[in-house]
């Protein structure tokens, strides 16, 4: 999950940089394959595994839930499904 410093931001105890970066990247759309797995590692400069392992675990963040709550309830909508259909 990382280090409290990167979780979170200190001053507001909301969300970091980084983890409204990964939202932001969910709220996109891409145009073709490869696309968003290019931006994740040029613009956050993770691997797509780090990234989606972070992902998951934001979505259970009660902050990110405040943050963006649309494109967090939609991911974990498809998170159930896609557990349902193991």
């Amino acid at each position: 999950m990382g280090t409290t410093g990167e979780r979170r931001d200190a001053a507001e105890g909301g969300l970091s940089e980084r983890d409204r970066s990964i939202l932001a990247v969910e709220r996109a759309s891409w145009p073709r394959a490869g696309a968003k797995e290019r931006a994740i590692r040029e613009r956050l400069g993770l691997s797509p595994t780090r990234y989606y392992q972070l992902l998951n675990a934001l979505l259970d963040d009660p902050a990110a839930l405040a943050h963006d709550p649309v494109t967090v309830n939609r991911l974990r909508a498809r998170r159930a499904r896609q557990r349902a259909n193991r």
